[in-house]
């Protein structure tokens, strides 16, 4: 009996299924498109589908015995606010459904700190801090927060699934890549002159894989446990990669009136031609708010972990390095 993971061509999906791997558990994928040559070097089996698509997933199903359901729809901005919620929302649910009919006897539903409130006095929260749809930022972040609650209602009704929810991932195979790589590629580049004054709690890519194997033994349904790392400014965060590369730090903190007005003209313009814009303004309001949380609880109730944040920040720049994300400073 397999375990199915989706959004294994992502992120978190593909450090969840190497883990699962690395644990001897048999493992199937469920994909929308052809995967790329690292999700194939994984050597399970494939199964092409759709959140969207209720045969697909029956089929993906058949004798899985575990649900890893990573995928979602992430990006700061799109042209259609609607898919948000077909996938993250709906297609969550049907998954979730189907799995329970299917006879699953364990589900791992990835949701988010994004559907947490976040403290005023920028302390870290913890699962404890419950929101509101007002308090969410952005199509991507309501879409989470209804997800989520649609899956604690599924869970009430006695269906077997615990919920994790990573903070802000850093590691090898940040293909897209994610927001936080790109931060770290545009310092690789070169192309930060300037930093916003915000915060974000920054984990290790593997700890959160590990994190999610931990839910599927010890944790309980219904619970949530958020699977993060170490609080850090961004200007620690850059200061850290400062000391890693020997690129120097930006030295001029941005205004966030001037950070919103370039975000604002750069998705008016943008979204008039259809394109994503390349200061997402959601992210920009994202940043306003330090995004802060505490672990403890997946600490003490399923074993967790966590490694120290500069390990998972060399491997990064390692890996951007090592595919041409950035040039490798040559020495002098």
């Amino acid at each position: 009996m397999k375990a199915l993971v989706t959004g294994a061509s992502g992120f978190v999906g593909y450090s969840v299924a190497k883990a699962l791997i690395a644990e001897g558990i048999p493992v199937k994928l469920l994909l929308r498109s052809e995967p790329q040559q690292h999700v194939q070097n994984l050597g399970v089996e494939i199964c092409r589908g759709d959140l969207c698509d209720e045969e697909s997933l029956k089929t993906a199903l058949r004798d899985c015995r575990y649900v890893f359901h990573v995928a979602a729809h992430y990006t700061l901005w799109e042209k259609d606010p609607s898919i948000f919620y077909k996938v993250n929302v709906e297609g969550s649910k049907k998954l979730i459904e189907l799995a329970h009919q299917a006879g699953v006897e364990k589900i791992v539903y990835t949701s988010s700190v994004a559907t947490l409130k976040l403290a005023k006095d920028r302390s870290a929260v913890n699962e404890e801090s419950i929101a509101d749809i007002t308090d969410m930022v952005g199509e991507y972040k309501k879409s989470k927060f209804l997800a989520e609650i649609e899956v604690k209602k599924l869970a009430d009704k006695g269906i077997p699934v615990t919920i994790v929810s990573p903070s802000t991932p850093i590691g090898a195979y940040d293909v897209k890549p994610t927001p936080t790589g790109k931060i770290i590629v545009d310092f690789l580049q070169r192309k930060m002159p300037a930093y916003l004054d915000t915060g974000l709690n920054f984990v290790d890519v593997a700890d959160v894989a590990r994190g999610h194997i931990l839910a599927l033994h010890k944790g309980e349904i219904g619970e949530v446990y958020i699977l993060g790392g170490k609080n850090l400014t961004l200007i620690e965060m850059l200061q850290i990669l400062e000391t890693i590369t020997s690129l120097k730090a930006p030295k001029v903190k941005m205004p966030y009136v001037v950070a919103y007005t370039a975000a604002l003209l750069s998705q008016t313009a943008f979204s008039f031609i259809g394109k994503t814009p390349p200061i997402p303004l959601d992210g920009v309001k994202m940043a306003r708010k330090y995004m802060f949380f505490d672990s403890n609880k997946a600490q003490q109730k399923l074993g967790y972990t966590i490694t120290p944040i500069e390990k998972a920040l060399e491997e990064a720049v390692e890996w951007f390095y090592d595919n041409n994300y950035a040039k490798r400073p040559t020495s002098s």
